[in-house]
């Protein structure tokens, strides 16, 4: 049985002559991005600003206009529901009350007494202060030794342009995923973070297999010019990044709609780092090796690579 070709062999797709608009399309991403975090910010969650969650489950269908009424006159401050999966099942969040941890015990218990009886208290969680600075920095902290290795890493295993192009294509992942936050204002907590990680783990990834054709091609074609030898190895991977994220984007599309609330944020991000890590991949990685001088013939490579590049030039 032959293998499927999602794109048919030969395809010659002029990605190199087309990348001022990909460019400008990226630039555009960026900065409304950048002002939407400016003006909007994060709606960052409670695993980050304090306060109290509370998931409760209903003998019936709740009332959360009526529910948020009667929590709301308790003069607790910020107080929001939403439904958890089923109209039974309800998300209670708290902001942080004035106080120390008493204040926040007190604080649930006049909750569970407005509420009254027939309510199931399923999940109680406070988090204070202090820990939501902490996961913050922490969460920085994380994204930018992430991105650090992977500089090393590509700069080691192919040359320094290449991992130079890798976190440049990184960066505007992570810059337009936190604007698609800004922009739609949906929670931002520490699953989030952990998706964004999870997006330059996934996006390097297709970068590198890329990369390594890139690399391949330089060798086996010295005599082209190099925007010729990039369209080459984008069109020569393009079956299998397509493939790969498409396949990809059915499992995260699956999640997102039956997967719940609680999934919800992270499946969110997953999905809209893949289409952008995709474009990233072939739109800004290997077109900026284009204005790092990258040449045919350079970079290190492997005792096979050098017999390929002995061979002669297919034609």
């Amino acid at each position: 049985m032959r293998p499927m070709k999602f794109v048919r062999p030969g395809t010659t797709i002029r990605f190199m002559e087309q990348r001022i608009l990909a460019y400008m399309a990226s630039a555009l991403l960026i900065v409304v991005s950048v002002v939407a975090f400016a003006v909007q910010g994060l709606n960052f969650g409670i695993d980050f600003t304090g306060g109290t969650l509370i998931e409760i489950r209903t003998a019936e269908p709740a009332d959360t206009a009526a529910m948020r009424g009667t929590l709301s006159d308790l003069g607790l401050g910020g107080v929001s529901l939403q439904e958890f999966g089923s109209p039974r099942d309800i998300l209670i969040r708290l902001q942080q009350q004035e106080g120390d941890e008493q204040a926040q015990i007190a604080a649930i218990e006049r909750v569970k007494e407005a509420l009254g009886a027939g309510v199931e208290y399923r999940r109680v969680e406070y988090v204070g202060p202090q820990v939501g600075e902490e996961l913050i920095q922490s969460g920085f902290m994380a994204v930018g030794l992430a991105l650090l290795a992977i500089l090393i890493y590509v700069s080691f295993r192919f040359e320094w342009q290449f991992g130079v192009g890798a976190v440049i294509a990184l960066l505007h992942d992570i810059t337009v995923t936190v604007g698609i936050f800004a922009i739609t204002q949906i929670e931002f907590n520490l699953s989030t973070v952990a998706a964004v990680l999870t997006i330059i783990g996934y996006s390097i990834n297709d970068t590198v297999v890329v990369f390594d054709r890139v690399r391949e091609n330089l060798r086996r074609y010295k005599s082209l010019p190099t925007t010729e030898i990039l369209n080459r190895s984008i069109n020569e991977t393009l079956s299998r990044t397509l493939l790969t994220s498409l396949t990809t984007l059915l499992a995260l599309g699956a999640l997102y709609v039956l997967g719940g609330e609680v999934i919800r944020g992270f499946t969110f991000a997953m999905i809209w780092g893949v289409i952008i890590g995709t474009y990233s991949s072939v739109w800004i990685a290997v077109p900026v090796l284009l204005h790092l001088g990258l040449r045919p013939g350079t970079g290190s490579g492997t005792q096979q690579d050098a017999i390929e590049a002995s061979q002669p030039e297919p034609t």
